[in-house]
């Protein structure tokens, strides 16, 4: 591979990431404010690239840096990445699921945990004066059929998580024909739609998946009860949960995302869509946190640079 030396971090990362690249030789320069028009303006002057969420990484910054090896993400989604342009270019993609893999799957298990025993409605009332027993009764997890539908990183790390609660967990994944460990069951999509009770979605943006979930495709799920969505708002019909939702086919869900996180910038309708979410009791949403921990902040950092000195190092060079 072609020599890399300067590294333009482009984003907040932890500390750990210019020791780290130091010490294999590169030449890492941290900007982590820095905005768009700054980064086309310099990005000539490296190799390489580390960025996060707010830059989207397409044809105009691809050809700013006509010296650009790899484009590193510090994270798992690659959906502001434009992995076949970089691919013409011979320019490397990386990512970092194994970074964030176990704070989204705890978050996960935490927003199934709190629908099924009401946990966030029950504190409500708490503070409210309330003392309601009876209506804040809970479901167990034990015995039900939990379905995964994307056993990458994500969705096999939920399903470690899974274990200890004595359920049956199955998964299906179109790029996988098994899955390590043997706690979790290979089915097809037709057995996956009719067993699930409880859903956890972990697969990608793209093309073909944006809004895959809309409401003839979540009614395709025959005993769905729970829906957990940690991978991207896109994926999921907001209007179609909100359906399923109001008329019980659904019992509740969790939402780490939703398909606009830029709340201060909703149309009228948007507003009116995420009002209802905020409505029904039996929906928990949080802010794109589950993969977000003080452990998978160093993590994530620890990987990326692992992964460019294992590309692009000394020992890596051909």
């Amino acid at each position: 591979m072609s020599e890399v030396k300067r590294i333009l971090i482009a984003d907040d990362m932890h500390e750990v990431i210019l020791a780290l690249l130091k010490e294999k030789g590169f030449d890492p320069v941290y900007l982590p404010v820095i905005d768009r028009k700054g980064i086309l303006k310099i990005i000539r002057e490296f190799e390489g690239l580390i960025i996060r969420s707010k830059t989207a990484v397409n044809k105009e910054l691809v050809d700013a840096g006509p010296n650009l090896k790899f484009i590193a993400r510090a994270g798992a989604g690659m959906d502001k990445v434009d992995e076949d342009y970089l691919n013409g270019k011979g320019i490397t993609a990386i990512n970092a699921p194994e970074g964030n893999r176990d704070a989204l799957g705890e978050h996960a298990m935490g927003l199934l945990l709190g629908l099924l025993h009401k946990i966030s409605t029950a504190h409500n009332q708490i503070k409210s004066g309330v003392w309601d027993r009876e209506g804040n009764r809970g479901i167990e997890l034990k015995g039900k059929v939990v379905g995964i539908y994307g056993v990458g990183n994500m969705g096999m790390s939920f399903a470690r998580k899974l274990r200890g609660f004595d359920c049956e967990v199955i998964g299906f994944d179109k790029f996988k024909g098994t899955f390590e460990g043997g706690f979790i069951k290979n089915v097809e999509l037709d057995e996956l739609m009719e067993r699930t009770e409880v859903l956890s979605i972990h697969i990608p943006l793209n093309v073909e998946t944006r809004h895959l979930f809309d409401e003839a495709y979540l009614r395709s799920f025959k005993k769905l009860k729970v829906l957990i969505n940690t991978a991207r708002g896109e994926i999921l019909d907001t209007q179609a949960l909100i359906q399923l939702l109001e008329e019980g086919t659904l019992y509740g869900a969790g939402l780490d995302v939703l398909e606009n996180e830029k709340l201060n910038e909703y149309s009228a309708s948007e507003k009116e869509l995420l009002e209802k979410l905020n409505a029904q009791p039996n929906v928990l949403i949080t802010p794109h946190v589950g993969g977000w921990t003080y452990e998978s902040y160093q993590r994530i950092s620890e990987v990326i640079a692992g992964k460019i000195a294992e590309l692009f190092g000394a020992d890596g060079q051909s």
